[in-house]
């Protein structure tokens, strides 16, 4: 299939890309390249390449596609909480755009990047599947929601929306996150010996690793229509639910000389939920997940020696998203809507 991935530039997309391209896909990269040199080690590349903002996306851009995977976008709760209408403009109207380009372009399966935490806030007893409650507590999880209906709604004979609740993921990839729980568990337990927990360690998390994402997103692809059009799946283990705490101690075991450690005045986190995954893991054919935390916790910290990971990176500007947005804006290379700024004159 030709495929177009936006935001193919980022954390999943340098570990999906690969998997595409190795089952014979031809893939073309759409991104507006924020974190275009924030690489941990070099990144793959896409056949062909796009460079441009989603919101600016028409249909022209989507001719020739059999399929969009639409990973783009804002993509953690910080970031969200830094400009709530803009997570909503980038995250939920642009998928609009998106969508509607895609459609009137003929394009046929239309696989989204959701997430679990549309789920937000839950009882630690009760395990989601996919027809429960939203309760998002955060812009990025609201927009999440806002992005499944929007797409749903267009869904028809020739359209195919599909929508794939990912777990927090984790993992090594070429574009490193220091923004998320196991990754940042591992970093500071390499760099400075502390397992550093930001809360009490209570809140329940599903977990999943980029490469089984990415197996998930091959695997919708590549099955039947009926099977997936305007169906959501929540992507994961359901033996992959973990509380902060208990990852915590896996990584105490793990990486050499670390001790678990709690940051001062980290209390109670609102997000908390366990996960069902039974339907992915029965109903999906070709998904096959590979990965468990312990795995991950040894493959994170590999990747942090091989590459020499150091302090001021993993907390500055080149592993965290939201620094390096703040120093786009600083420099003036962003603006406050979060376009760059040679775009807004070249359009005028």
């Amino acid at each position: 299939m030709r495929i177009l991935v936006t935001g193919h530039n980022g954390y999943i997309g340098g570990v999906l890309i690969p998997f595409l391209q190795e089952r014979g896909h031809h893939v073309t990269g759409l991104d507006s390249y924020y974190f275009e040199h924030c690489d941990m080690s070099g990144m793959p590349e896409a056949d062909a390449v796009i460079r441009k903002d989603i919101r600016d996306v028409g249909p022209a851009d989507m001719e020739g596609f059999d399929a969009v995977i639409h990973l783009a976008g804002l993509s953690n709760d910080p970031m969200g909480n830094l400009n709530p209408q803009c997570t909503y403009d980038i995250n939920a109207d642009a998928t609009l755009t998106l969508g509607r380009a895609a459609k009137a372009a003929g394009v046929g399966r239309f696989a989204f990047s959701s997430s679990c935490s549309i789920y937000g806030a839950a009882s630690p007893e009760d395990v989601l599947d996919e027809s429960a409650e939203f309760n998002p507590v955060t812009p990025y999880g609201e927009s999440k929601v806002r992005s499944e209906a929007i797409l749903s709604d267009l869904a028809d004979d020739n359209f195919s929306p599909v929508f794939l609740r990912n777990a927090t993921a984790y993992g090594a990839s070429p574009k490193l996150r220091a923004d998320l729980m196991v990754n940042s568990l591992v970093g500071y337990a390499f760099l400075q010996g502390e397992v550093l927990i930001k809360s009490d360690g209570t809140p329940w998390r599903p977990l999943v690793h980029i490469e089984d994402i990415s197996r998930a997103f091959l695997a919708t692809l590549e099955a039947p229509r009926d099977l997936v059009h305007n169906t959501a799946w929540n992507v994961g283990r359901s033996s992959e639910n973990y509380q902060v705490r208990d990852v915590a101690e896996h990584v105490e075991k793990l990486v050499p000389g670390s001790r678990i450690a709690y940051e001062p005045g980290g209390g109670p986190d609102k997000r908390c939920y366990r996960v069902d995954f039974s339907k992915i893991e029965t109903g999906l054919p070709g998904y096959d997940p590979q990965w468990t935390v312990p795995m991950g916790i040894e493959e994170l910290h590999k990747a942090y020696v091989d590459n020499g990971l150091e302090l001021a990176d993993f907390e500055g500007s080149r592993f965290i998203r939201l620094n390096t947005l703040q120093d786009h804006m600083a420099s003036g290379a962003l603006d406050g809507e979060l376009f760059w700024t040679e775009r807004r004159a070249a359009v005028g």
